[in-house]
């Protein structure tokens, strides 16, 4: 046998053995199946569905679908309406004050079938799985996210600058 022949060997071993991490960021292809509206119990008012949805909790709690739907709510001008959450033509959505319910389930079908006296459907035009990131990123507006998937507010909204961007406290004291 070569020299370099078991260092090959243990080489082609162990390529195998490494598997990358697997992420499911598009569980579904965009608009392939058309998915069914459920009945539910829903009343404006303060009714909202049972929670628990698997669906729902993936992606509830996830940073990455979180900051999918931030993006995707700036791209399909939400803001339009909503204001960045704090209303306008459209509700607020940084207040605990939910018409149709603050659940996740609840502001998906508030995407998905519109509601009356403004709120269109956007069922058919978005992919379901982008839905689900929306409602999810508009749940964490009203701080209903986990601290450790939610989303950060953009640098042009903030009152001072990022902490690694403020001036050490060193500087602060001294007169140029």
């Amino acid at each position: 046998m070569r020299p370099g022949g078991p260092l090959l060997l243990a080489a082609a071993l162990a390529l195998p053995a490494c598997q990358r991490e697997e992420r499911e960021t598009r569980p579904q292809p965009p608009f392939g199946s058309v998915q069914p509206a459920p009945v539910t119990t829903l009343e404006a008012g303060g009714q909202t569905p049972a929670a628990g949805s698997s669906k729902a909790a993936r992606f509830e709690a996830n940073a990455f679908h979180l900051s999918e739907g931030k993006r995707l709510f700036s791209w399909f001008n939400c803001s339009g309406c909503h204001a960045n959450g704090g209303g306008g033509m459209g509700p607020a959505l940084m207040d605990e004050k939910w018409l149709y319910g603050s659940s996740i389930e609840s502001i998906h079908a508030t995407i998905r079938d519109g509601r009356p006296n403004g709120m269109p459907s956007f069922g058919t035009k978005i992919p379901d799985d982008q839905i689900w990131e929306l409602a999810g990123y508009v749940r964490s507006l009203s701080g209903n996210a986990p601290s450790a998937a939610a989303p950060s507010r953009n640098d042009d909204m903030m009152v001072h600058p990022a902490e690694n961007r403020m001036p050490d406290a060193a500087t602060l004291g001294k007169s140029p």
